[in-house]
C-alpha cells in the first residue's frame, strides 16, 4: 500500500487542484503534495522490502536513491513554484499545477516499476505530462520547443519499445516474465545477439530521454523555453528516471556476461556527450540554453561512470544526486535573473549580483559547483570517477575527461561571469521582480545540500549508495 500511496497521492491532489477555482489555492497544492510525498518517501526508503501488485511495484537499491532525489527536488521546486506563479498571474495555472503533480506521480511510477513494460509506459507518460509544462508561456518559441520535445522524445521512446521487445525475445523460456528479478535470474541463458541489439536500442531510446549526444537536440529548446522550475525538474528528475531505466537494462547485460560490450558503448556515449556539450557551451549567449548543454554534459558523466565499472558506478550514483540538486540551484536562480532582466541573453544581462543579489550570487556559486569546484558535491563525485578511470588503466578516457572538464569550465565561466558582473541597465532596474522568500529560500536550501554532499556524505546516504553499487555488481 505504501508504494501505491506514493503514486496515488499526487494523482488525487492533481484532481483536487483541477477542481479548485482559485489560482492561489491551486498553487499551494504543490507544497502540500510535496510534504506528503517526501514523508512517504522517507518511510519507503527505510522499508525497502515493500512490494505491490505481485512484485510489479517495488524499490530496488538504485530506485531508492532516485526516489529520494525526486522527493527532495520536487519539494524544493514546489515551494519555489508558489512564489513563481505569483509573478505569473496573467496566466492561469489550471493546467500547470495538475501537470506538475502528475509528473511527480509518473516519475515515481518509473522508479517503482519492476516490470519492463510498465516502466516503459511510465517513461512515456512523463513525456505527455511535461509537454504542457514546456508550453506554459504560450509563445511561438515555446510551442516550437514543445513539438520538438514530443517528436524527438517519441522517436526515442519508440526505439526503447523495440529494444524492450528484443530483450523480451532474448529471454524467452518455459516461464516467460518481464519482471526485472526474473530477467536477472535467467540472464545467463539469454540469447547474446538479441540481448546486445536490445541494449543498443534501449541505450539510444532511453538515452534520448536523458539527452545524451547526439540524441540531445530537444534539450536546448525545451530547457530554454520552459519555466525555470520545469527545467529544474527535467534536468534533475526526469533525466535521472531515464538513467535509472538504462541502469536496470545494463544490470541485465552484466548478469548475462555482456557487461564488457555494454560498458564500451556507455564510455563512448559518455565522452561524446561531454565533448558535444563542451563545444556548444563555448560562446553561448543564451544562459538557459547553456544550462541545457550542461545537462547534456552531466548525463554523459553518469553513463561514463557506469561504463567504467567498479567504483565508477558508486561515483555515478553520487554524481546523480549532486547534479540533480545543483541543477535546482542553477535553474531556479537563472529563472529569477530572467524575470529581473526580462531577457535570457548575456548581451542584455549584466550586473546580476547587483540587480538580484541573492539569485546572482547563488547562480555564480552554482556555476562553481556544477563545474566540479571544491568544496561542493560534484567535485567529490567527479574526482572519484577520474580516479576510477586511471585505476582501471583507462588513461585516454581519464585524460579526455579532464580536458573536456577544463573546456566546460572556461566556456561556461565566460557566460556566467559576463552575467553577474558589471552594472545593470536602466531598463533592468525598472522591472518589478525582486528576490523574495519563496523564490530565494529554495535556491539557498539546494546549494546547502550540495555543499553538505561535498563536505560530508551522511552515513545513511552513503550506505544506500554502496548498497546500490553492490547491487549493480560493482565494488565501491
Amino acid at each position: 500500500m505504501l508504494l501505491i500511496a506514493l503514486i496515488a497521492l499526487p494523482i488525487v491532489l492533481a484532481g483536487v487542484a483541477r477542481l479548485l477555482a482559485s489560482d492561489r489555492q491551486r498553487a499551494w497544492m504543490l507544497p502540500v503534495c510535496a510534504a506528503g510525498h517526501l514523508t512517504l518517501t522517507l518511510f519507503a526508503v527505510s522499508h525497502p522490502e515493500t512490494r505491490a501488485f505481485g512484485g510489479w511495484l517495488a524499490l530496488d537499491p538504485p530506485g531508492r536513491i532516485v526516489l529520494l532525489l525526486l522527493a527532495v527536488l520536487f519539494a524544493v521546486c514546489a515551494v519555489y513554484a508558489v512564489g513563481y506563479l505569483r509573478y505569473r498571474q496573467e496566466l492561469s495555472n489550471r493546467v500547470f499545477v495538475p501537470c506538475l503533480l502528475i509528473f511527480l506521480a509518473m516519475t515515481t511510477l518509473v522508479v517503482c516499476s519492476q516490470h519492463l513494460g510498465l516502466m516503459w509506459v511510465a517513461v512515456e507518460a512523463t513525456t505527455l505530462t511535461t509537454a504542457p509544462l514546456i508550453y506554459f508561456n504560450r509563445t511561438q518559441r515555446s510551442i516550437e520547443a514543445t513539438w520538438k520535445y514530443l517528436l524527438v522524445g517519441s522517436v526515442g521512446i519508440a526505439l526503447a519499445l523495440l529494444g524492450s521487445f528484443f530483450l523480451a525475445y532474448a529471454s524467452l523460456g518455459e516461464d516467460p516474465s518481464l519482471l526485472f528479478g526474473d530477467l536477472l535470474q535467467r540472464a545467463g541463458r539469454m540469447n547474446r545477439s538479441w540481448l546486445e541489439v536490445a541494449f543498443v536500442l534501449l541505450l539510444v531510446g532511453y538515452g534520448t530521454k536523458m539527452g545524451l549526444a547526439p540524441m540531445h537536440t530537444w534539450k536546448p529548446d525545451a530547457y530554454g523555453e520552459a519555466p525555470g522550475v520545469v527545467g529544474a525538474l527535467l534536468a534533475g528528475g526526469l533525466t535521472n528516471c531515464a538513467f535509472l531505466a538504462l541502469v536496470r537494462v545494463f544490470h541485465i547485460c552484466e548478469a548475462a556476461g555482456a557487461g564488457a560490450y555494454a560498458r564500451g558503448l556507455l564510455v563512448f556515449f559518455g565522452i561524446l556527450s561531454i565533448a558535444v556539450a563542451a563545444v556548444f557551451m563555448v560562446g553561448q549567449r543564451d544562459f538557459k540554453r547553456m544550462l541545457a548543454y550542461s545537462s547534456v554534459e552531466h548525463m554523459g558523466i553518469l553513463v561514463l561512470g557506469v561504463g567504467l565499472g567498479g567504483a565508477g558506478v558508486f561515483a555515478a550514483l553520487l554524481h546523480m544526486l549532486n547534479n540533480g540538486l545543483t541543477k535546482g540551484v542553477l535553474f531556479l536562480s537563472a529563472a529569477n535573473i530572467h524575470r529581473a532582466f526580462d531577457s535570457k541573453s548575456i548581451d542584455e544581462v549584466r550586473g546580476a549580483m547587483r540587480r538580484v543579489p541573492l539569485s546572482g550570487t547563488f547562480f555564480l556559486l552554482g556555476f562553481f559547483a556544477i563545474t566540479g569546484s571544491p568544496p561542493f558535491g560534484p567535485f567529490v563525485s567527479e574526482f572519484l570517477l577520474l580516479s576510477r578511470a586511471f585505476a582501471a588503466e583507462q588513461y585516454a578516457v581519464g585524460a579526455a575527461f579532464l580536458l573536456l572538464l577544463l573546456l566546460v569550465f572556461v566556456g561556461m565561466g565566460r557566460t556566467v561571469l559576463a552575467m553577474v558582473q558589471g552594472v545593470p541597465s536602466p531598463e533592468a532596474r525598472r522591472t518589478r521582480y525582486r528576490d523574495s522568500l519563496l523564490t530565494g529560500v529554495p535556491v539557498v536550501l539546494s546549494l546547502a545540500l550540495v555543499l553538505l554532499l561535498g563536505v560530508h556524505v551522511p552515513a545513511p546516504l552513503e550506505a544506500l549508495l554502496r548498497e546500490a553499487a553492490g547491487y549493480l555488481g560493482a565494488t565501491p
